[in-house]
């Protein structure tokens, strides 16, 4: 049997590395194909890999906790023969003492080749440390191919970074380079004052300075709780987030009415279908059928260049004890209200059992979130990278709102939508959620 080579998967299109919290087989270990092999951690997912083949853990390369960048080689999955091999190379290595006893015929000869070469002892001591100075290399292999690309675009030397990373074991993230470029571009703001030319304007120079005051401390009583690897990711994602897209929101108020009465009438029958049947369902419908009238929407920008997305993906945001992950269902405008029903409790369930798989989470083209389900009225949602807009539903509340000139008690809700400016118009994302409201108003089961 071939060696099988287990690699880091990539859990999202924007993921480039991921963390591996925990082996679930030992090295040496029989393991069978699609057998639960290892547990990964990202800001997208948190849950278990199958192994790609069956036979014995032979090596693992990866030790748990450890963070990598996708594709590497985590383990190596073989028939077992390898410990014979092992254990056969060990054999030789005990016969090969008799061998060392030729030499000692000639060990006055060896004392005075080392009394010579004792100045060599300097130099192999400066080899040595001129292998430590690259530490800072060693720094740089501590951060993922993005932000070295970045460090790269700013002509910023990552070594400058040492031991300035919040990530793991000191790992350089995101955060960290474009936090330390900002400083960097602001830094040079007081050097026409030192030039001399403007010798006047010294007494300005403490403002800059004013930032840099001391933090206040809390003297209470504190528990320090360190961040989870997920929750890392997450705020490195979602700040990365804020600094790419110009972000913009929009808010449409929805009566209903209408699809609350559609949903007690259909249950009965979704129920026996299997499915359980929740407002989220029709507005991820809506959305979808909405996104095929304006692609711009379903769309991600790369470079200059904008990627029209045939394919309409809708990510939902789940909460989970331990973080947020997004799954997604795919293809969703070719699915009925039954079947979005379905594929909505389905990711659900199995994103809460660590039963997700890598493609559960790849490839969304638009995401929706659901804060109105723990009583928010409305939110303003981060958009999930690479996409261009996130819509936001608030909670569903009976108001008094003005129907042909008369009062009535409905029941409403708050839509946002967080867009990126670069890319959609105001306009346009108006119309996206107009065309959202008017089928929802007007729904008929």
């Amino acid at each position: 049997m071939a060696e099988t080579k287990v690699i880091m998967p990539q859990m999202g299109e924007s993921i480039f590395e991921g963390t591996l919290t925990k082996w679930l087989k030992k090295k040496g270990e029989r393991v069978e194909r699609d057998e639960p092999l290892f547990e990964i951690s990202t800001d997208k997912i948190d849950t278990e890999i199958p192994s790609p083949a069956a036979g014995v853990l032979q090596d693992i390369l990866v030790n748990e906790g450890q963070t990598v960048q996708i594709n590497t080689v985590v383990a190596v999955i073989g028939d077992g023969s390898a410990k014979a091999a092992a254990e056969e190379a060990k054999q030789p290595a005990k016969q090969e003492p008799p061998a060392k006893e030729a030499p000692k015929e000639t060990p006055k000869q060896e004392p005075k080749e080392v009394k010579g070469p004792a100045p060599v002892a300097g130099p192999t001591a400066e080899t040595e440390e001129e292998e430590r100075e690259p530490s800072a290399t060693e720094e740089r292999i501590k951060s993922s191919p993005l932000v070295r690309r970045i460090a790269k675009e700013h002509n910023v030397d990552l070594s400058a970074l040492t031991g300035k990373g919040t990530g793991i074991d000191g790992r350089v993230t995101k955060s960290d380079i474009l936090s330390y470029i900002e400083q960097s571009k602001a830094a040079p703001r007081p050097a026409p004052a030192e030039a001399g030319a403007y010798k006047g304007p010294e007494p300005p120079r403490p403002k800059p300075s004013a930032p840099a005051v001391q933090p206040v401390t809390f003297t209470g009583e504190v528990e320090r709780v360190p961040l989870t690897q997920m929750r890392k990711a997450i705020a490195e994602h979602m700040v990365m987030s804020r600094k790419t897209s110009a972000h913009v929101t929009t808010f449409f108020e929805v009566d209903c009415s209408r699809i609350l009465h559609a949903k007690e009438k259909l249950q009965p029958d979704f129920e026996r279908s299997g499915a359980r049947l929740t407002v989220t369902a029709f507005f991820v419908q809506a959305a979808a059928n909405a996104l095929k009238r304006f692609p711009i929407v379903n769309s991600s920008l790369e470079g200059d260049t904008i990627l029209y997305k045939r394919a309409i993906n809708i990510g939902i945001a789940v909460n989970l004890e331990w973080g947020l992950i997004v799954p997604v269902i795919k293809n969703a405008d070719e699915k009925n209200l039954l079947g979005l029903a379905k594929a909505i409790n389905d990711i659900g369930e199995r994103a809460r059992n660590k039963k997700l798989t890598p493609d559960d989470i790849k490839d969304g083209t638009f995401t929706i979130t659901n804060p109105g389900q723990y009583g928010a009225v409305i939110g303003t949602p981060i958009i999930n990278q690479p996409q261009v807009a996130i819509m936001g539903m608030g909670g569903i509340k009976k108001r008094a709102v003005v129907i042909d000139d008369a009062i009535a008690i409905r029941p409403m809700i708050m839509l946002s939508l967080s867009f990126d400016h670069r890319v959609i118009d105001g306009a346009t994302a108006d119309q996206f959620m107009a065309d959202v409201q008017k089928q929802l108003e007007s729904w008929a089961s």
